[in-house]
């Protein structure tokens, strides 16, 4: 469980650590901002960026080889969250029953579900990486990833659905999938994906529930759907009126953010944008860019094969969803709920990154094994 006297310390990567805690600050401000006399969003924040820069730190220095001896109890509890969301237990927020009420927080499970699938295909990969190209491997990891996708896909939960999509796709390929299953499957993807967005667009399409479909139908035509654009306006509105540099030094204290629904959250970055300006923004996704680059390094230096697919899984998981949460907030994307690891208020998501960055520091720790 604990290696301390193998951990190569040196290699401990302190600016990592140093990164988040710059931007869960920034998080935990910019929610100051936005929070009401009401509510008490900062503090809570403050406290679980707190827990979980410790959390990160203890996760560190746990062989993550010990953690993924465990991965079907982990698989298996995680099925178990992701079934109770759904019964009595589960907690609506904007017509979404996504949360679990555990009395002291609001645990959201598939937050939980990216990093223990990260964990899962890890271990079954290298289990089978002889392998990996044959079809019954192939068919059990898709259908061992995709039962906890289709749970979190009927919360409804789309967003993250495709986020895990993607991680699993990115450790996939990261795991050796010969070219002469990449490359037919690429050509039949790409013009399949094209009927499919454009089935999507029509009126009997049952794939997409009706909300779902007029956010994409609001992006293509936003001149015929004022009312689903209003809050993608907004958020581009409030990071416009920041200019280069941003009013967190303004006497005013009228904001646009203000007139952005869930802007403590999903549209963090619209706020981001407004207090810190063109520079801010880019500096904040510059930070972000370092911890993607530092998770890309880590699984190019791993000391071994299930190292190197959980650094590449991370990786995938931070830049997709920094992708797609500030894509939403610059009307680049279909509005869609996605956190921006690190600044987006939420415990269960707070959760989750620093998980990630717990398990990124630990395999830097381990030392080289060979593949």
């Amino acid at each position: 469980m604990l290696k301390l006297k193998q951990y190569d310390l040196k290699r401990y990567s302190i600016p990592l650590v140093i990164i988040v805690i710059i931007l869960g600050t920034i998080g935990a401000y910019l929610i100051k901002q936005v929070q009401t006399e009401n509510e008490n969003l900062f503090l809570k924040q403050l406290v679980g960026l707190t827990g979980g820069i410790i959390g990160a730190i203890i996760l560190s220095f746990i062989d993550y080889h010990f953690i993924a001896n465990f991965y079907i109890v982990l698989y298996v509890i995680n099925l178990v969250f992701l079934i109770l969301v759904k019964s009595s237990f589960g907690v609506v927020h904007n017509n979404a029953k996504r949360w679990l009420d555990l009395g002291f927080f609001e645990f959201q499970p598939s937050e939980l579900t990216k990093i223990i699938l990260i964990i899962f295909a890890a271990k079954i990969f290298t289990m089978m990486r002889a392998k990996i190209n044959n079809f019954f491997v192939l068919a059990f990891a898709v259908v061992s990833v995709g039962l906890p996708t289709f749970l979190i896909l009927i919360q409804t939960n789309l967003s993250t659905s495709l986020v895990i999509t993607f991680i699993f796709l990115m450790m996939l390929f990261a795991a050796g999938l010969s070219w002469k299953i990449i490359l037919p499957v690429v050509v039949i993807g790409i013009p399949v994906i094209a009927g499919l967005f454009w089935y999507v667009q029509q009126d009997y399409q049952i794939l997409l529930q009706p909300y779902q479909q007029e956010r994409i139908l609001s992006l293509l035509n936003p001149d015929d759907y004022e009312a689903a654009m209003f809050q993608q306006e907004n958020s581009i509105g409030a990071i416009g009126s920041g200019q280069l540099y941003g009013k967190i030094f303004s006497d005013t204290s009228d904001r646009n953010y203000d007139s952005v629904p869930i802007n403590e959250s999903d549209f963090i970055f619209s706020v981001a944008g407004e207090e810190f300006g063109f520079i801010g923004s880019c500096l904040i996704l510059g930070l972000y860019a370092i911890i993607i680059y530092i998770c890309i390094i880590t699984a190019k230096q791993a000391p071994d094969y299930m190292g190197m697919l959980i650094a590449v899984g991370i990786a995938s998981m931070f830049m997709v969803q920094v992708f797609i949460n500030v894509g939403v907030a610059t009307k680049l994307l279909p509005n869609t709920g996605i956190p921006l690891p690190f600044l987006s208020y939420g415990l269960s998501s707070l959760l989750s990154g620093m998980m990630a960055i717990g398990l990124i520091l630990n395999i830097r720790l381990q030392p080289k094994k060979g593949r």
